[in-house]
């Protein structure tokens, strides 16, 4: 793993709030009753987590504020990107999967890309949440967290939108396909 660097100059951050900002103002319905000046407010208080943001957006996450959590006060966001971020594709579920493979292994693994980028892959409930908000996945499909059960037993689960119908499904944790990615989360 490599080590992040945290640290965006001012330009940098006023092009990710430039990119947000506009995201934002473009879905109102994914965050209907939320202002931005209060989200923005929050990441200007944070900037480890507009690093995050802007890892994000640089994978292709297209991300974005999905609900406000009343009990912690924290925003909730999610890649919002209409298929799989492109940036984090053709990744096996982990490391354990990742150094089982002894033939073609893919350049990285979804648990430490979204570790390195300060972000949590989506559960299921989260994925189904997402698609709540509009039509996701519908050619690609994401790894979402899998239950220590399934993962012990060397599976792994993702999700896709197909038939207007999410479906999750399970493969062997050391696959990796072109289409196949992985969301995040962040709170702030």
């Amino acid at each position: 793993m490599t080590k992040r660097n945290e640290e965006l100059s001012l330009e940098q951050r006023e092009d990710i709030f430039n990119v947000l900002k506009t995201r934002f103002g473009k879905n109102m319905e994914r965050h209907i009753g939320l202002n931005w000046a209060e989200v923005k407010s929050k990441l200007e208080a944070n900037t480890g987590k507009l690093w995050s943001l802007s890892e994000m957006e640089r994978t292709g996450g297209e991300p974005d504020v999905v609900g406000y959590d009343i009990n912690t006060g924290e925003y909730i966001i999610y890649d919002c990107s209409p298929e799989s971020p492109i940036g984090r594709r053709s990744v096996c579920y982990d490391r354990e999967a990742l150094e089982s493979r002894k033939k073609n292994k893919p350049e990285n693994n979804a648990l430490d890309m979204a570790t390195e980028m300060g972000i949590e892959i989506l559960t299921e409930e989260q994925y189904r949440e997402l698609q709540k908000l509009g039509n996701y996945d519908t050619k690609t499909s994401s790894w979402v967290k899998t239950p220590d059960h399934i993962r012990k037993l060397g599976g792994a689960i993702f999700c896709d939108r197909r038939y207007d119908t999410v479906f999750m499904y399970h493969n062997g944790a050391d696959s990796y396909y072109a289409a196949r990615g992985f969301r995040g989360s962040l709170r702030v």
